[in-house]
């Protein structure tokens, strides 16, 4: 998840009809909202069948960047972890380029908060300040990185102050590279008898491109030379601008997803391009089949499934998950943690600010909306919590 994430943070054209109607017999053969069945009878469905999407289980536990609730976000020892604790998906990676065009894995381009570039006297002069989708961005950027030098650095915790535990395994782990993840994906699924899936999203596409760093293409010829941009590849692709997965749509064949921030909020390529609409505009009826034409689904934060009020307690749901499966589609809302400051305020448990909340309870109550999946930091709790929910 990208920059559109970081408030969540802070606070808690070619092939598409096919697809689409995949996804769509998907979510009704599971049993979806759309037949007016409950989120149990729904969940208890444990899977879409056999082959592509349809072998997921439903609610579908994915790793957001990897274990990242245990380890440096985005690194091996990460994925590797969320796959031990049970995962169905992987979010390997959040990509973005080098400087030579290769593709790496990093939650953002900047890299000051998430490898130890600062303590290395050989990049001081790296440091700068850049506009990042409208954003004043001061640290070092891939994109004025070779991988080999790239490759010299280690990874470090994103958020210490929240998780000192994580700091054990600051400088362990280098950054990886998507072409290294798509061979890690083989490897693990040969070891564990079992296809293993990954949700690799384009970071800052507009912004790339203007770099001459196009991402989507690079994305789809790693694909097509690993065999994995079909239809029933075991590789979802996302992205916070739709312009990017309608570019990926014409490029490849895997099932394509629309992040989706905050209802106020304005995809940055619609700000590029002069686009007044919102995502409270994208996610109305209308915005849902226009989604539909290109992409199989969509990944909203939770606030656009349950809203929150002035003091961070759950509302009411809202509509968007009965009208998301009306226009044919899955959503895989982002992100649950187990630590209070991430939680709906009325999961917080005790004084201790990053103490874990009732995130069981908080799961449950997402899962009851009959949401297709979630994002999580933590597999292991996400995993039980659907147990807990299937089972009544």
């Amino acid at each position: 998840m990208g920059t559109q994430e970081s408030q969540e943070s802070n606070e808690q054209a070619g092939g598409g009809t096919g697809r689409r109607a995949l996804l769509g017999a998907a979510v009704l053969g599971a049993g979806g909202a759309v037949l007016g069945l409950s989120g149990t009878a729904r969940a208890a469905g444990a899977g879409h069948g056999s082959g592509g999407l349809k072998s997921l289980p439903v609610p579908t536990v994915i790793g957001h960047r990897g274990a990242s609730g245990y380890r440096p976000e985005h690194t091996f020892g990460s994925y590797q972890l969320a796959l031990d604790l049970g995962a169905d998906i992987v979010e390997a990676g959040d990509l973005v380029p080098t400087k030579d065009g290769h593709i790496v894995c990093r939650h953002e381009p900047e890299i000051g908060g998430t490898t130890d570039v600062a303590d290395h006297p050989e990049f001081a002069g790296r440091k700068t300040t850049k506009v990042l989708d409208g954003v004043s961005t001061t640290g070092w950027f891939t994109e004025d990185f070779t991988l080999a030098e790239l490759k010299t650095l280690r990874a470090i915790e994103r958020i210490p102050a929240n998780r000192p535990h994580n700091t054990l395994y600051n400088g362990r782990w280098e950054i990886p590279t998507f072409e290294e993840v798509l061979k890690w994906q083989d490897e693990q699924t040969r070891k564990r008898g079992k296809q293993v899936w990954i949700y690799p999203e384009t970071k800052h596409p507009t912004y790339f491109r203007k770099l001459g760093l196009g991402l989507e293409e690079r994305v789809a010829k790693l694909l097509r030379k690993y065999g994995k941009d079909k239809k029933n590849s075991p590789v979802i692709l996302q992205s916070f601008e739709p312009t990017s997965i309608q570019r990926l749509n014409k490029l490849v064949g895997n099932p394509l997803v629309v992040l989706l921030s905050t209802a106020a909020s304005r995809p940055w390529d619609f700000v590029e391009t002069g686009d007044p609409r919102t995502v409270a505009d994208l996610i109305k009826p209308a915005g849902l089949a226009e989604i539909g034409s290109y992409a199989q689904g969509i990944g909203p934060t939770l606030d656009l499934v349950i809203p929150k009020d002035a003091s961070g307690n759950l509302t009411t749901p809202t509509t968007l998950v009965a009208d998301t499966h009306a226009a044919g589609l899955i959503l895989h809302p982002y992100t649950m943690r187990n630590e209070n400051p991430f939680l709906p305020a009325n999961f917080r448990k005790g004084t201790d600010v990053d103490a874990y909340g009732d995130s069981f309870g908080a799961f449950r109550t997402y899962f009851a909306t009959g949401i297709d999946g979630v994002f999580t930091d933590n597999p292991d709790t996400g995993v039980l919590a659907r147990e807990d929910f299937v089972n009544g």
